[in-house]
């Protein structure tokens, strides 16, 4: 016996692929509804309007990238493994999930995400952030340029978020070799 998606699944599957693909503005909640097999309506039965589904999709999507970046990692380790890692695993992810990819990027660098950016850089959250945490340390051990934080992540992940998009529209390939020398790239411009 073959079990069917829970409805709420196939909407959040369909509404991730034509966000991804079309945008917010270019997905209609009948064109997801359309995608997803069910009636308009049912969509409402398990979010309020839009804006709540497209918020509850990208919270779905952080509670999956986590423990994919935590994998492996050590808090032990030294602060230059702990970056390497963590710049890695991600780079990998965005790699591995190109619609969650494109989805998490035009999240971030829309008016839903920018708030939600700037609590999280800023640590104004309240929960676990292992990215500000690792250069709270850095910058109090000196291990990381003397600037501000919202630089130090551009020039750590801003490079990655751009050889990633490269990488899903087929303009570059990230092997192995290069995924390993791109992290050491953004290593090395934020190290002192």
């Amino acid at each position: 016996m073959t079990v069917k998606p829970d409805k709420r699944e196939e909407i959040i599957s369909a509404a991730l692929e034509l966000f991804a693909e079309q945008g917010f503005h270019g997905a209609p909640m009948a064109l997801i509804a359309e995608r997803a097999g069910v009636g308009a309506g049912t969509i409402y039965r398990y979010f309020e309007n839009r804006d709540v589904l497209i918020r509850e999709l990208y919270q779905e999507l952080e509670e999956t990238i986590t423990p994919f970046i935590l994998e492996g990692y050590s808090e032990a380790a030294p602060f230059r493994a702990r970056f390497l890692h963590l710049g890695t695993r991600l780079l990998r992810f965005f790699i591995e999930y190109p619609l969650r990819f494109r989805y998490l990027e035009q999240f971030h660098n829309s008016p839903y995400g920018i708030a939600h950016r700037r609590d999280k850089m800023l640590g104004d959250e309240g929960r676990c952030n292992v990215f500000r945490e690792l250069f709270d340390q850095g910058a109090a051990q000196q291990v990381l340029k003397d600037l501000p934080l919202a630089i130090l992540f551009n020039l750590a992940f801003g490079p990655l978020v751009a050889v990633a998009r490269d990488h899903v529209l087929n303009f570059i390939t990230l092997d192995e070799p290069m995924i390993v020398k791109t992290i050491e790239a953004c290593w090395d411009a934020v190290k002192r």
